[in-house]
């Protein structure tokens, strides 16, 4: 039998991608509002690994990843992302995102992001939301699945995440 036990406390991070970066400007008190102070922001990365968003946000998209100060709940990942997805609503320009918000939390062994949409990989965790396992820790640093978006793989955020898990494992610290 396995006795059940409380999950530790995660880094809430938020990717953020627009073409006018002055968006992250208008909304950044809004993210505060839901994850708390920064903690760590990433300087401006080219979002170019995908034209997918192009029709719909234009070109080229720039992109910020942005880890929070206070260490979260594993099971607020669902309202979090119901939060960011009001925000991307009450940002829209004809119908049209002009910013595009993806929360995720970071462990010592995982990074995980949220999402609407279902898939083998997913996990479903209330509130019509999935988590996905986006990256894994290893001896070597963050490792990409076959399911991982590109970007996500990229150099630039996998060094940024792997800063921004430096800083959980010393926040866990004075945490516990």
């Amino acid at each position: 039998m396995s006795t059940p036990k409380a999950p530790v406390p995660a880094k809430l991070v938020m990717s953020v991608f627009m073409k006018d970066k002055t968006v992250l400007e208008s909304v950044f008190p809004r993210l505060e509002a839901v994850g708390g102070p920064v903690d760590m922001i990433s300087p401006w990365l080219d979002f170019d690994f995908t034209d997918y968003y192009y029709r719909e946000m234009g070109e080229p998209l720039f992109r910020r990843l942005i880890a929070f100060k206070p260490l979260m709940e594993q099971e607020a990942l669902a309202s979090i992302k119901l939060a960011t997805n009001r925000i991307e609503s009450d940002c829209l320009e004809q119908n049209n995102r002009t910013i595009n918000i993806d929360p995720g939390y970071l462990l010592a062994s995982r990074f995980i992001l949220a999402t609407g949409k279902e898939y083998s990989h997913r996990i479903y965790i209330g509130q019509k939301i999935y988590a996905d396992l986006t990256l894994m820790y290893t001896k070597k640093g963050f490792k990409s699945l076959e399911w991982t978006y590109p970007d996500y793989a990229s150099p630039a955020v996998l060094k940024f995440l792997g800063q921004v898990r430096q800083k959980y494992l010393v926040d866990f610290k004075a945490h516990d």
